[in-house]
């Protein structure tokens, strides 16, 4: 499904000729797209944006929420609250558009549990998509100086990555996908960022946490470590993690795996067992 999308900015925010403009550009091009996907903040949505948004054939919304917290919203500077994310959504919902939702993590007075939060409040408003970043520090902003006077510790990586992993998990049992989780990789993010959670591999990264915890969860129950498990086929890259990091530490505490394959099982769904038993 192919779009046009107005994205890296608040849609709904500029100028309003000059959206109009915008979505004037791309009316001749929609024979050939699905439709239009645009980004905006929740408290620049009402009745009159979304009727003029859906004459020019916007179909998709998404939403700067960020987190649920209205705490942290305010230590950010949001310049919104959650209440404002929950009557957008409605909003948006009402009028046949296609709801996204976009939050991060590891904000500046946030925790593992209060994101953990956000995310059960963002499925309780059922979007159709999600998108999660973990924050990333950048030079000369106000976060990088709360960050050099020590007022502002970001998660380390490996917080990051396991909060992000449950959070995989919470929202495909949802059945909301993850349309995007981590930044993608540029020169400039790379030369620029000075900590936070950012990794090019980020989703790797915690899909392969998912694989390694559910494995020693059901390996718990047998003496013997030389196993067989079984996964979707598609899975495997993610079980044997980056560069097998995932079958090197395993091997590194004895087991012997044999692996199988099986189509029915779910993208994050695993089987354990004895390795001479026929499964």
């Amino acid at each position: 499904m192919t779009e046009i999308a107005f994205f890296g900015g608040s849609f709904t925010a500029i100028d309003k000729d000059y959206m109009i403009s915008l979505l004037e550009a791309a009316k001749p091009f929609l024979k050939d797209f699905y439709g239009i996907r645009i980004s905006t903040r929740p408290d620049c949505i009402d009745d009159e944006v979304l009727a003029l948004l859906n004459g020019y054939g916007v179909t998709a919304i998404e939403l700067g929420a960020q987190t649920m917290d209205n705490s942290v919203l305010e230590l950010n500077r949001r310049g919104h609250t959650a209440e404002d994310v929950e009557s957008a959504c409605k909003l948006i919902k009402s009028c046949g558009f296609s709801l996204g939702l976009q939050m991060m993590t590891g904000l500046y007075g946030s925790t593992p549990d209060s994101d953990y939060a956000t995310a059960l409040r963002f499925v309780a408003l059922k979007p159709d998509t999600v998108r999660v970043y973990p924050t990333v520090i950048m030079k000369n902003t106000e976060l990088a100086e709360l960050y050099t006077s020590g007022a502002f510790v970001p998660y380390p990586l490996e917080t990051s990555v396991e909060l992000c992993a449950a959070l995989i998990l919470l929202f495909a049992k949802a059945d909301i996908p993850i349309i995007r989780l981590g930044l993608h990789y540029s020169d400039s993010l790379a030369a620029n960022s000075l900590g936070g959670g950012y990794h090019p591999a980020f989703r790797e990264l915690c899909e392969n946490k998912i694989f390694y915890d559910a494995f020693l969860d059901k390996a718990k129950d047998y003496s013997d470590k030389e196993l067989k498990v079984t996964i979707n086929p598609k899975s495997l890259s993610k079980f044997l993690g980056q560069k097998k990091s995932n079958i090197s530490r395993l091997e590194q505490m004895g087991y012997r795996l044999k692996i199988g394959f099986d189509r029915s099982l779910d993208k994050y769904e695993l089987r354990v067992c004895n390795a001479i038993e026929i499964t």
